[in-house]
């Protein structure tokens, strides 16, 4: 059945078997190939240029492998679970193990290549503006332009610095997963050469490989994927793969099949896990990238797809260069065949090309975005990300996790019953008795259940109750008892008891009796009638969201001793349940609700049961009226899938893996906008998805790590207080990219119709460079600009056909105020006859920048500017500043050294009319475009 060659292994299955003839066919490889670097730039190439979206519809192709190759093993015999892997019942050899591990390689949960810094900072580097200002840059100076060209590399520096830090500090997420297995582990091997003998050694888990039989007990972590041989006791932590604070039985005599959830095989435990209690032994079958653990994380620490805005901005370079290639080679041909000299024909290119491009978009963006750092710093938040902010003001689906987030993480008391669900305070009489006495182990349970008896005024006087012994909980019998003894006159409490509490099934196996007011007696036997019943009780307590415990109690006779066995747990009282919950947080429904009122829908991915999250999302105001959970989910194909991610509002018992296609789905087929608020380990794959990340300070590494946001507190509100900061940040970033776009293009299509009506340069290249700094450094002010109360209200995404059709409505505009003011100077000044170049360039001077410094009143709101709305008082003055900067300059040192002249009063009073017409037409303009496409900015 198996065959051990000297340079691989190869699995022989059973054709009988559908999900072995796929392994046979693609069996998982213990085997890391190891590639040539050509090999991996090749691959590297195919990949950049195949690449696709997930969507998160189906599992891919590595996750259905692993996944058939688990169930396999999960339905197969033990004995040929040896087969599948090449093993034998007495384990490998050391020679065997050890070429094993040298084919394999280390058994590490991660394969993933992080890039080196130096590949970020090329990355960085190669940004399509920074190309831009590059190669303006070097023509400057080739052109003995310096100051120009210092200028653009100063603005280069600024950008890739900001990005290369952001994205070196996320590349070393990943690597936070190595501390979940870094660990020895007990190994069963075999040795000698003619007599074979059993060996226990200790290993690191990096040695680990398939085939091995490890050996386990409480706290140690499976260092692979593992068919389980022999268990005793088990129970095993898979919090790390489901976020769920439960625990797990785990068996090895069961045989499974594909109608059990994957995570809820009985004798398959999986990497990353922990035993809490119980031992055992167990084959490791998978190692390294062949886990299922390593599957759902092998996508962490990659680059998420480029968001709208960053799609939108490759847009504008694509226009901005082919109209630069256009316009420029245009106007330098026609200015050369006039002046003929070739210098001064390239140095004004060089300025018209550096005029059409934004050169403060990159410090615009990022001072934008650390402002919205500093105010979201204020509310408790640490922004890792500069671009969250942004998405932030974009993001229309937040999905969290409930644990901690909706709810207060400690539980409560609600309820104490009998049998038939009535209120019954023996029961809270003897549960408080236990969780008074008891000294070992100590739980959240007990607190509530003191502070419930204590609030209420309940006087159960402890003080007349004397203990003599305990049993202490443990994960085998999930119960606690205490032997008390008391001398109080009532005849029922009265004597020596065993008072015991604990997990519902494991108190009435214990049970003979139940408590009867009925029966004269007070008790009566404990019938299946009676069983049934409690189990139907505590079906229904746990339907509504509560978590269940059991009381039960034994009269004792006076002849028992201090020394109490576990043994007399036994013929005891079932007296009724004791509920809990974890109440949601106050402050959670008033924000959600803001949320909502905000655009933002929440949805609720969670580990826990759909009961618990149902009843926690009802009292937050969570529509529960589409819920959904992870095993159901599985069942669905791939567009049923989407159409339910779409609708459901509470998705219930999901995987990592599961969290993660969720989020993809909302991306991808949902055309959404995704936050993920989680603080996990099973959380992260959904975090690196997620269009912004959000974890909380209290959180595990990775999840920090990988967070594009971190909480301080975990408290909703402050995410309704990041919206409104990334709305704003939105808005203002939008202001600066559609003005200057339409500033430039409208500047630049003039600058042409001036050299083709006039036949020499409108204004020279040191003229245009200098209203162009002007221009850029009036509009520093625009992040601390305000935004209307209408625009925060609902997301703001980047509208793929909006921005090419705000510049064919506005930019005419501005191109045919410039077109104004050069026939006003043709015929009013007669400069086509006997004016002189120099008088012009002070006019296009003074009407080119002002144009382009008011323009910012204009776009920046969708109401009348100065009179229903007036900007912030540093764009104000910022405006004033740059104007009288503008107009004065004529009249100064400066201005005569830079070839200007003096310009009569009759022309200012022209330019009040242009630009009083200019604000009418362009309102008019605004009103048309709004009323026909629904928005502004």
């Amino acid at each position: 059945m198996f065959v051990m060659g000297r340079s691989k292994i190869s699995y022989m299955v059973p054709d009988s078997n559908n999900i072995n003839q796929v392994l046979v066919q693609n069996p998982p490889s213990t085997t890391t190939h190891q590639c040539s670097f050509p090999t991996k730039l090749l691959l590297l190439l195919r990949r950049l240029i195949h690449s696709k979206e997930a969507d998160g519809g189906s599992q891919s192709k590595e996750e259905e492998r692993v996944c058939s190759w688990l169930y396999t093993l999960a339905h197969s015999q033990k004995y040929i679970a040896f087969e599948y892997v090449a093993s034998t019942e007495r384990g490998l050899s050391f020679t065997e193990a050890e070429r094993r591990l040298k084919e394999n390689g280390p058994n590490v949960p991660l394969e993933y290549s992080f890039p080196r810094w130096w590949h970020l900072l090329w990355n960085s580097l190669f940004h399509p503006f920074n190309m831009i200002l590059i190669v303006l840059s070097a023509m400057s100076f080739i052109a003995c332009d310096d100051a120009n060209g210092c200028i653009m590399l100063i603005l280069v520096f600024i950008s890739v610095a900001l990005r290369f830090c952001q994205e070196y500090s996320s590349s070393k997420a990943a690597m936070k997963l190595s501390e979940l297995v870094r660990c020895p582990v007990k190994v069963q091997r075999c040795a000698g050469r003619v007599v074979q003998r059993e060996l226990i050694v200790q290993v690191d888990h990096r040695d680990i490989v398939p085939g091995d039989i490890v050996i386990f007990e409480p706290g140690d972590l499976f260092p692979g994927d593992v068919r389980l041989l022999s268990s005793k006791h088990l129970v095993v932590s898979q919090a790390s793969l489901t976020g769920e604070s439960w625990t797990t039985e785990k068996t090895a005599d069961i045989r499974e099949d594909q109608s059990t959830p994957l995570l809820d095989l009985k004798n398959i435990c999986f990497m990353g896990t922990s035993v809490v209690s119980g031992t055992g032994t167990g084959l490791v079958v998978s190692t390294g990238s062949n886990t299922y653990m390593s599957t759902m994380f092998s996508k962490v620490g990659k680059r998420k797809p480029p968001d709208d805005f960053e799609k939108g901005l490759k847009w504008i370079f694509y226009l901005l260069i082919s109209v630069m290639l256009v316009l420029v080679t245009i106007m330098f041909l026609t200015d050369y065949l006039t002046s003929l000299n070739l210098s001064n024909s390239i140095l004004f290119a060089i300025s018209v090309a550096s005029a059409l491009n934004p050169q403060m978009l990159p410090l615009i963006v990022n001072t934008c975005l650390a402002k919205g750092a500093l105010a979201m710093a204020k509310d408790k938040c640490i922004v890792k990300s500069l671009t969250a902010i942004r998405e932030m003001g974009s993001m229309d689906i937040l999905c969290i996790d409930k644990t901690g987030t909706l709810t207060m993480n400690r539980a409560i008391m609600v309820n104490h019953v009998d049998s038939k669900g009535m209120p019954q305070e023996q029961v809270l009489r003897f549960a408080f008795l236990n969780s008074y006495f008891k000294i070992e182990q100590k739980y959240p349970l007990d607190d509530a259940i003191l502070a419930y008896v204590y609030t209420n005024g309940l006087k159960f006087q402890p003080s007349k109750w004397r203990k003599l012994d305990e049993i202490p909980f443990d994960f085998i019998r999930r119960r606690v008892s205490v032997i008390l003894e008391t001398n109080e006159r009532q005849p029922q409490f009265s004597g020596r008891f065993m008072v015991t509490k604990g997990a519902l099934l494991e108190v009435m196996r214990v049970c003979s009796y139940i408590a009867n007011p009925d029966k004269k007696e007070g008790i009566s036997i404990f019938s299946s009638d009676d069983y049934n019943r409690v189990l139907n009780l505590s079906e229904e307590l746990s339907n509504e969201g509560l978590r269940v415990i059991a009381v039960a109690i034994k009269k004792l006779g006076e002849e028992a001793s201090n020394g109490i066995k576990t043994s007399e747990e036994g013929d005891m009282i079932f007296l009724g349940l004791v509920t809990f919950f974890d109440p949601p947080k106050a402050s959670a429904k008033e924000a959600l609700r803001r949320l909502a009122e905000k655009g933002v829908e929440a949805k609720v991915l969670t580990g826990d049961s759909l009961s618990l999250a149902t009843r926690v999302c009802t009292e937050v105001g969570i529509r529960t009226s589409d819920v959904i959970t992870g095993p159901e989910l599985e069942q669905l194909d791939q567009e049923s899938f989407h159409g339910t991610v779409q609708r459901a509002t509470v998705l219930a018992r999901l995987t990592p893996t599961q969290k993660l296609r969720v989020v993809q789905s909302l991306q991808t087929v949902g055309k959404h906008v995704v936050g993920f608020l989680g603080d996990g380990v099973n959380d992260s794959l959904a975090l690196d998805a997620a269009n912004v990340s959000i974890s909380v300070d209290s959180g595990v590494a990775i999840a920090k790590d990988m967070a594009d946001i971190i909480l301080l507190e975990k408290d909703l509100n402050v995410l309704v207080a990041g919206v409104e900061h990334g709305r704003l940040t939105f808005g203002n970033t939008m202001k600066y990219v559609k003005m200057s776009v339409i500033a430039n293009l409208g500047g630049v299509i003039s600058l042409l119709i001036a050299i083709l009506f006039l036949k020499y340069e409108p204004l020279t290249s040191k003229q245009l460079l200098t209203q162009n700094l002007l221009y850029s450094v009036g509009q520093i002010a625009i992040p601390w600009d305000k935004m209307d109360g209408e625009y925060v209200k609902s997301p703001q995404k980047w509208s793929e056909k909006g921005l090419p059709m705000f510049i064919l409505w506005n930019g005419p505009v501005c191109t045919l105020c410039d077109v104004a003011a050069l026939l006003f100077l043709w015929f009013y000044y007669n400069i086509g006859a006997d004016l002189d170049e120099k008088f012009f360039h002070s006019a296009w001077f003074i009407e080119g920048l002002l144009m382009q410094t008011l323009i910012i009143h204009l776009i920046r709101t969708d109401k009348i500017p100065f009179i229903q709305d007036i900007a912030s008082s540093p764009v104000m003055c910022s405006t004033l500043v740059i104007s009288a900067i503008g107009i004065a300059l004529p009249f100064t040192p400066i201005g005569r050294i830079m070839e200007f002249t003096l310009l009569p009063f009759s022309y200012f009073g022209f330019l009040l009319i242009l630009f009083l017409g200019y604000f009418v037409l362009g309102q008019l303009v605004k009103r048309l475009y709004i009323l026909l496409y629904k928005r502004w900015l």
